[in-house]
């Protein structure tokens, strides 16, 4: 994993959450920070998903402070996510954390935390979200779409989705104000089968370019 320059803990009232805080250098041979890139995680893992540590490990260079939040259900060491309602409550309470630094904020997560930087993020004051591995639906069932919250965010949004995601191919996401990436062959996790063209860290540097080239254009 990458290494962390902090970690918090901040008291919600669904919780106590954890942020771990990726900061670049300043000065006059490290870029100045200019933008807080906060991601939640899914409702399967944490903050160790290798999309997250990805860019955490990219991104701070190049001028994003990247803030991975654990949620608290995750921080209690529980195995289940509650609802969705419990988990935007977690990162209402965080928020102010997150916007501490006085940067402006962009709200992302993967999957149920995308889910939930597209409830809330315009409601927070977040100026963008990043969608990785959007559940556009359950695996198997279309019929059942969640592409009204994505379309609902109001902000400027980015979905970076794997050509193989069962809970959405990017073939099946309809047509709305947003960029969507895709990572070929890539899964939920954007795990490659082993006959893939492509290697795991090819399909992360398709990853961390297209989210590095969308943040600089929100500048």
């Amino acid at each position: 994993m990458t290494d962390v320059t902090q970690y918090e803990t901040v008291s919600t009232d669904a919780g106590e959450a954890r942020v771990a805080w990726y900061e670049g250098p300043e000065g006059p041979e490290g870029t100045r920070p200019w933008a807080v890139l906060a991601l939640g995680h899914g409702a399967g893992g944490g903050i160790e998903a290798r999309d997250l540590q990805a860019l955490a490990a990219a991104l701070p260079a190049r001028g994003v402070t990247v803030a991975l939040v654990e949620q608290p259900w995750r921080v209690a060491g529980k195995k289940v996510a509650p609802a969705p309602k419990t988990l935007d409550t977690g990162w209402r309470g965080l928020w102010p954390a997150l916007a501490r630094p006085g940067l402006p904020v962009i709200a992302g997560g993967r999957s149920a935390g995308a889910r939930v930087a597209c409830r809330t993020g315009r409601e927070l004051g977040a100026v963008a979200v990043l969608a990785l591995s959007f559940p556009l639906h359950p695996p198997g069932k279309p019929e059942k779409s969640r592409a009204d919250e994505l379309l609902g965010s109001g902000l400027p949004t980015l979905v970076v989705q794997g050509g193989n995601d069962p809970f959405g191919r990017p073939a099946e996401f309809p047509e709305g104000p947003y960029r969507l990436v895709g990572i070929p062959y890539g899964d939920h996790g954007f795990a490659l089968p082993k006959r893939a063209p492509l290697g795991p860290d090819e399909a992360m540097a398709l990853l961390v370019d297209g989210v590095a080239e969308w943040i600089t254009s929100l500048r």
